[in-house]
């Protein structure tokens, strides 16, 4: 049975704030987490798509349509995370993970999949990144702050997944948030440096990883460029709030 993702695609058509264009790519989509909590029906429909997806058996599916239905069950629990403790200042301000000394909600099971009790932790770094070996992965799985790849405006999907994967490689890497020279120093994202093994283990790899998804203007400097300077990383919420903070 292949996942309906409709119910979640109209949430992000209502609930997903794309910046004005003079600032796009310098700030993420925003998401109305407050708009959401506030409406009590959609809430339901967020938590009834969830509950679809732990009905399904995803080894029965596709590869492709495997992807598509892990990303967007991460960022559907991802963003019923974040409301459900709304009004926060970061995902990280959510310490629902066991542990002592655990941050954030990553490590908490939160859905059971086809027998298997999971976290966020467990579908990306279980499952995702493990089983797909796609570096793309990254651009694909939101984590709802400042500096992550755009959570999507519409859900993945098998069909057309790898166009859209690309498609959110591009929007990274060609975003001050991903990619940026500084007084002709580069600065990437930490997550960059956190799963360099994912972009080839180098320097070099994953120079040659952002190139080969970079305009022709940040190419031509990304040619030049033999180190990267620094990695930078902001873990503020990318709340819709602060919309009028850029307007």
């Amino acid at each position: 049975m292949t996942p309906d993702h409709r119910p979640w695609g109209e949430l992000l058509q209502t609930y997903v704030a794309v910046p004005p264009a003079a600032d796009r790519g310098a700030a993420p989509h925003f998401v109305d987490y407050s708009g959401l909590k506030a409406d009590k029906y959609d809430r339901a429909a967020l938590g009834a798509y969830i509950e679809s997806l732990e009905a399904v058996d995803p080894a029965t599916l596709p590869r492709d349509e495997q992807f598509a239905f892990w990303a967007n069950l991460y960022n559907a629990l991802t963003v019923q995370v974040v409301v459900d403790h709304y009004p926060v200042a970061s995902i990280r301000d959510i310490s629902i993970s066991p542990g002592l000394f655990a941050r954030g909600p990553w490590g908490k099971k939160l859905v059971r999949v086809a027998g298997r009790d999971l976290s966020l932790d467990d579908i990306e770094h279980a499952i995702l990144r493990p089983e797909f070996g796609d570096p793309r992965v990254h651009y694909a799985v939101n984590c709802a702050s400042w500096s992550c790849p755009d959570l999507a405006v519409e859900p993945y999907e098998g069909a057309i997944l790898d166009a859209q994967l690309d498609a959110a490689a591009r929007r990274y890497v060609n975003s001050p948030r991903g990619v940026e020279f500084r007084d002709g120093r580069l600065t990437v994202s930490s997550i960059f440096s956190w799963y360099k093994k994912d972009f080839g283990g180098t320097e070099a790899s994953l120079l040659a990883h952002l190139r080969r998804y970079a305009e022709p203007e940040l190419a031509a400097a990304l040619a030049k460029a033999t180190r990267v300077s620094s990695y930078d990383y902001d873990w503020s919420l990318n709340d819709a709030a602060r919309l009028e903070e850029i307007e």
